[in-house]
C-alpha cells in the first residue's frame, strides 16, 4: 500500500556541509509520524526541504507524485503544510486576515466562511480576537493562530516544527489534544517535536534522528519503551524507567 508521503534517501546541504544525511520516512494516511531528537540534529532542515523550502536530494512522493520539481506553493495546494517552529504570522495583521491568507490558493472557494467559521469553532479565544494584531497574542494563542491559518489550506498532511516550543504546560496539553483530533478527523500528521515523551504518547510511528540521520524507527509505543531512547530522549535511568514500568515491585 502506497504511504502518503514516502521520502527517499534525503539529503540536504548547506554549501559544503551535509546536514541531512540520506533519511527515509513515509507516513501513511490517517496516521500521526514524529521525528524525535536533540537540538541541531537536523528535524527543521528535514521538514523544510519536504515542504520544498529548501535544496534536497533524493525523492520525495506525496500522493504518489514525486515532489522534486514542485514549488512550495504548488505542494499547498495538493494539501501538504508546514506550520514553522517560528510560526510566522503577520504580526501588524488581524487574527481574521492571517487565517484568510492560509487559504490564499482558494480564495474563490465558496466554503472559505464555513472553513473559517470551523476553525474558530476547534479555536474559541481565536474567534475572541478576531480583530486583534497578531503580534498582540500570547504564544499559545500565537500557535492555535499558526495551526488554524495552516487548516484554512485543508491540508491532507499537516507537517508541525516543534508546536510546544515555549508554551506553558497547560498549553501543552491543549495543543497536542488538538493534533489528536485532527488525526480523528483524518489529517495525516510529521510531527517534529523535542518532548519526546508527549510526541511519543500520541504518535503511531516514530523515527530518532541524530547528527541528520536516522539511528532508529518503529512504532511509537516500543520506541518509548527501548532503553536508549528512555535514556536519551525522556531522562529516564534504567532503574527509574523500571519502576514506572512496574510500581510497587
Amino acid at each position: 500500500m502506497a504511504a502518503l508521503l514516502d521520502a527517499r534517501s534525503i539529503h540536504v546541504f548547506y554549501g559544503k556541509v551535509e546536514a541531512v544525511h540520506g533519511v527515509s520516512l513515509r507516513v501513511e494516511s490517517g496516521t500521526i509520524v514524529t521525528v524525535i531528537g536533540a537540538n541541531g540534529a537536523g528535524k527543521t532542515t528535514l521538514l523544510n526541504a519536504l515542504m520544498g523550502l529548501l535544496p534536497a536530494r533524493g525523492d520525495i512522493f506525496y500522493d504518489e507524485t514525486n515532489l522534486r520539481d514542485i514549488e512550495p506553493e504548488a505542494r499547498v495546494a495538493r494539501g501538504l503544510s508546514l506550520v514553522s517552529e517560528r510560526r510566522e504570522l503577520f504580526g501588524t495583521m488581524t487574527v481574521a486576515d492571517n487565517l484568510v491568507l492560509g487559504a490564499f490558493h482558494r480564495r474563490r472557494d465558496a466554503d472559505l466562511a464555513a472553513d473559517l467559521a470551523a476553525v474558530y469553532k476547534r479555536f474559541p479565544r481565536l474567534k475572541d480576537r478576531e480583530s486583534q494584531m497578531a503580534a498582540t497574542l500570547s504564544g499559545g494563542e500565537r500557535q492555535m493562530l499558526a495551526l488554524g491559518r495552516a487548516l484554512m489550506s485543508r491540508p491532507r498532511l499537516l507537517m508541525l516544527d516543534e508546536p510546544s516550543l515555549g508554551l506553558a504546560p497547560l498549553i501543552v496539553q491543549e495543543i497536542f489534544r488538538i493534533i489528536r483530533e485532527l488525526k480523528h478527523a483524518g489529517v495525516s500528521i510529521l510531527l517534529v517535536e523535542q518532548n519526546a515523551r508527549a510526541a511519543l504518547q500520541i504518535a503511531d510511528y516514530a523515527y530518532v534522528l541524530e547528527t541528520g540521520a536516522v539511528t532508529l524507527e518503529g512504532p511509537a509505543s516500543e520506541l518509548a519503551e527501548d532503553p536508549r531512547v528512555a535514556q536519551t530522549y525522556l531522562g529516564l535511568s534504567r532503574s527509574r524507567r523500571e519502576s514506572e514500568l512496574h510500581p510497587g515491585v
